[in-house]
């Protein structure tokens, strides 16, 4: 008899690392990764300043103020990164398509840009 084969055991780097690439892949998964962290991001900060203004208080309790406003800080900086990512998947798709039309409508392959000066 053949024994049954080792339990594969569920790791978390490479989960999140193949998460990520998938994210940041699809358009249209980072698109909506970008609006709910900044919704969650900004009603974190709604929340922060009003209702949990008694609780967040920095000189009763600093350990809790600090990791709310880092948590807030890693919201903003996440969803600022991924649209800047995004913008630069934008203008790189861009440049491809102008790139495309081009060599379709001159009939040739457009000569990459060289170092040799113009005449």
């Amino acid at each position: 008899m053949k024994a049954a084969p080792p339990k594969r055991k569920f790791w978390v780097i490479p989960f999140s690392i193949h998460a990520t690439r998938g994210l940041l892949r699809d358009e249209r998964s980072r698109r909506k990764t970008m609006n709910v962290i900044l919704v969650l991001t900004i009603a974190m900060l709604a929340v922060g300043v009003t209702v949990l203004r008694e609780w967040l208080d920095p000189h009763e309790h600093r350990l809790r103020f600090i990791l709310f406003w880092l948590a807030c800080a890693w919201g903003t900086i996440t969803t600022l990164l991924l649209a800047i990512f995004d913008l630069l998947r934008v203008r790189a798709q861009a440049r491809a398509s102008q790139k495309a039309i081009r060599e379709q409508f001159s009939g040739e392959p457009e000569a990459s840009h060289s170092m040799e000066p113009r005449e």
